[in-house]
């Protein structure tokens, strides 16, 4: 019998928990290379260019998805536009054979799930903070969802009720086949790379504070690229750029948009920052560090400490102190020789732990064995 899954997502650009949900979908494809796999978007955006090739249909339609920017505007239109969402995702729970939902803040299908019991799987790939934690936990609850996270760090976040099913499945990343170390030996300007969303979260600022702390003569032997977008927000944009401006890094730093491929920003890079100033679920920005052969200066907050062996495949710092990322660049300026080692064993990890092959196989066995489990009961 030919197996129908639909795959729900609440993005619809090519960022981290995007390039996860469209490996995701392959990951199904390949496991049932039959299967009607049919995928659900908000809206139609650069992610669409991941999909079309495993998805057999896609849907564009509104999703109830919780979103602190935006959450006066959803409380307002709940008491009509949510019952009609739920409606919507009953009557694909109900048609489907699987529902993969991810990550937490998909409002519509986690109600509705609650009604087809050993039907959907929630990934969760976010660890809120406060009242929206405590909000999300009980929705996931709730809707008595088969739960997969992506670190131990997230699964810690939401804690679960005694025999609770769940899994741990680090999110996978298509590396590249032709990666080498970086060749940085102080002969040039030490390249560093940021990449990511512009928001509270990532720590652009804890960057440029540690840029400026650099002695004038180091100063000049660093290149940083910043680049990234925020969400529907150009006031952040324009203020980062004004705070470079600010601190007088024009000649050190670049804010540059979003690339749909970064490829070539981390062959660009000698190392890669991560100065996340909240929990990261995982942090796929330094596993991709990882797979090109860059070593990751990353907090030690969160899934990034899953990511990031101290020491041996890049290094972890005190989330937001700009000074011990400062120091931890000053230390790579002046004696970069132990960043060949960083980067193979970086890449080593990587293909044990995040490769995308590893990943897929994990999320094709609890696809297969709820599909399994729905099949005996229909017997």
């Amino acid at each position: 019998m030919t197996p129908r899954i639909a795959c729900i997502h609440q993005g619809y650009e090519l960022y981290g928990s995007d390039r996860s949900f469209a490996e995701s979908v392959a990951a199904l494809r390949q496991a049932y290379p039959s299967a009607e796999i049919e995928v659900v978007l908000p809206r139609e955006g650069p992610i669409l260019s991941l999909l079309k090739e495993t998805a057999s249909r896609i849907v564009i339609e509104p999703l109830w998805v919780l979103r602190r920017k935006n959450l006066a505007g959803l409380l307002a239109t709940a008491p009509v536009a949510l019952p009609l969402a739920v409606l919507r995702a009953a009557r694909r729970l109900r048609r489907n054979d699987l529902v993969y939902i991810n990550t937490s803040v998909i409002v519509d299908h986690t109600l509705a799930a609650r009604f087809f019991p050993g039907k959907a799987i929630h990934h969760i790939h976010e660890i809120p903070e406060g009242a929206t934690r405590a909000l999300l936990r009980q929705l996931i609850l709730w809707g008595r969802t088969r739960l997969i996270f992506n670190s131990q760090a997230t699964r810690q976040a939401f804690p679960l009720p005694p025999g609770y099913e769940s899994d741990v499945i680090y999110n996978g990343v298509t590396g590249p086949a032709n990666w080498s170390a970086t060749d940085y030996d102080g002969s040039r300007p030490l390249r560093v790379l940021m990449l990511g969303r512009i928001n509270r979260i990532k720590g652009q600022e804890i960057l440029l504070a540690a840029v400026a702390a650099l002695s004038p003569e180091l100063r000049e032997r660093i290149e940083v690229r910043i680049v990234g977008s925020a969400f529907e927000d150009p006031d952040l944009e324009r203020a980062l750029r004004e705070a470079v401006t600010t601190a007088g890094l024009d000649g050190q730093v670049r804010v540059e948009p979003f690339l749909d491929d970064p490829s070539p920003l981390y062959r660009w890079a000698d190392i890669v920052v991560v100065p996340s100033r909240r929990p990261e679920s995982l942090g796929r920005v330094a596993i991709e560090a990882m797979a090109f052969g860059r070593p990751p200066l990353a907090s030690a907050i969160g899934g990034l400490q899953e990511v990031v062996e101290d020491g041996v495949t890049g290094r972890l710092l005190p989330p937001g102190d700009a000074e011990a990322l400062s120091q931890a660049l000053s230390q790579i300026i002046l004696a970069p020789q132990d960043l060949p080692a960083m980067a193979n064993a970086g890449r080593k990890r990587f293909v044990a732990l995040f490769s995308n092959e590893a990943v897929s196989r994990a999320i094709a066995a609890v696809a297969g064995d709820m599909l399994e489990r729905n099949r005996a009961i229909r017997r």
